[in-house]
């Protein structure tokens, strides 16, 4: 049975006193007004506990998507799955009186999944066992990141994808010490090993001696010598065709799609075509406002919970304010809690002056009101109040040619057989 979740540990989206809030200002000025706007809430219709299947989740971004862009994320989505950082399985097991650090989360990012990596079994285990008790939804094993740290020194990451047997052995361990479902996410190959022959005889051997049936497909093979992790997110081409003929060879297993989407009608197109669920990373973190403040209606058909920037702001400032120093005294800081708020305005009226403005307030300024007030009124309020808008997209095609391109069919499964992956429920 996992032990009691950690939740408490870090502050609500919701803050107690609603008083507190940065409401609509005076030209010139960051205030409180008179007649106070609703908070932007991370509030669901569905009963606690209960989410909507990962139809659209974040990707986990080492050094981006921390507690605080998780914040930011989930009171622009109520309904995206949100992914961890990678954390190491060592740090879990080697930090295991510390934590709070690095694996609590305020309640309300939930639903959100805990991506580890690592190359060692029985520290795959420990940390797994250790990080049970914080209630993740789901934990997901690493084995797509290209980088020299991970994929060369560390011997994990896409280096895995060439033992796809200790892979099923990784998830087997996973799956023993926890009660929730398990997940890889990888490439669709790696170096020279790159055909869809090799792709599925991975996914066949880690479903056949585990209980994985939920893979992350980044349509894009890693290339470990000579290119960056910036270079593997661009150079290799992207073969969606491999992960549409995953989903007519492995009927049993759920995949998600990965790499190259950078709007929501590219996210709502390749579900038209057929995706099970669809993983964006970059673009979610780079156009944070424009991409998740359309998920909720785009991708699920629900109301969205936030009206406009404005309200995302108050409720994030009370957050940002209620942590900074939790772990020390600069840990958070103000420069980290403004980190993920940068790219709110992408493109913007104003964006440009205000992050001058942020550039030479941050020098300064101690609480994350005080930044908000001396920078925003750099941004008209016609930006900030304004409601998301959709515009007119020419991309409802975008994966109308993928059928054509669909590899020859993996034929081993004809004597095969996997059950179907349990439905997605919340922890609780």
């Amino acid at each position: 049975m996992r032990s009691a979740a950690r939740h408490a540990l870090l502050p609500s989206l919701l803050p107690a006193n609603p008083g507190t809030f940065l409401l609509r200002r005076t030209p010139g000025n960051f205030l409180p007004h008179a007649h106070r706007l609703l908070p932007c809430r991370a509030a669901s219709s569905l009963p606690a506990g209960e989410y909507l299947p990962p139809l659209f989740s974040v990707a986990p971004m080492m050094d981006w998507t921390d507690n605080h862009y998780r914040t930011l994320a989930r009171l622009i989505s109520r309904h995206a799955w949100l992914y961890t950082e990678m954390v190491v399985a060592e740090t879990i097991v080697h930090q295991k009186d510390n934590l709070d650090k690095f694996l609590a989360f305020p309640a309300e990012q939930h639903p959100i999944v805990l991506q580890i990596g690592g190359s060692n079994l029985d520290n795959l285990a420990k940390a797994t066992e250790l990080a049970s008790g914080y209630s993740y939804d789901e934990i997901n094993l690493n084995c797509g990141c290209p980088s020299g740290k991970v994929a060369g020194h560390g011997c994990f990451g896409a280096r895995l994808m060439y033992d796809p047997e200790f892979v099923g052995d990784a998830m087997s361990a996973i799956a023993a010490n926890c009660d929730v479902p398990v997940s890889v996410k990888c490439r669709i190959g790696v170096d020279d090993h790159d055909s869809y022959q090799e792709l599925c005889e991975f996914v066949d051997k880690v479903v056949s001696k585990s209980p994985t049936r939920h893979f992350i497909i980044h349509a894009r093979k890693a290339l470990l010598n000579g290119l960056s992790p910036a270079e593997n997110r661009k150079i290799p081409p992207l073969k969606y065709e491999y992960y549409y003929a995953l989903l007519r060879d492995f009927p049993d297993v759920h995949f998600t799609l990965n790499g190259g989407l950078t709007t929501i009608d590219q996210v709502s197109a390749s579900i038209r075509q057929g995706a099970h669920r669809v993983m964006v990373g970059r673009a979610a973190y780079n156009n944070p406002w424009n991409m998740l403040g359309h998920v909720d209606s785009e991708i699920y058909g629900m109301t969205t919970g936030c009206s406009s920037r404005r309200q995302i702001l108050e409720s994030y400032q009370i957050y940002g304010d209620s942590v900074i120093g939790q772990y020390g005294i600069s840990r958070p800081n103000v420069r980290q809690l403004v980190k993920p708020l940068l790219h709110l305005f992408h493109s913007e009226p104003g964006n440009g002056l205000w992050k001058r403005k942020a550039d030479s307030t941050l020098r300064h300024c101690k609480t994350l009101a005080q930044f908000l007030e001396e920078t925003l009124d750099a941004i008209p309020d016609s930006v900030l109040d304004a409601p998301i808008s959709k515009e007119s997209s020419m991309e409802e095609a975008y994966f109308a040619h993928v059928d054509s391109l669909l590899p020859p069919r993996y034929t081993k499964l004809a004597n095969s057989s996997y059950e179907s992956p349990a439905p997605v429920t919340a922890s609780t």
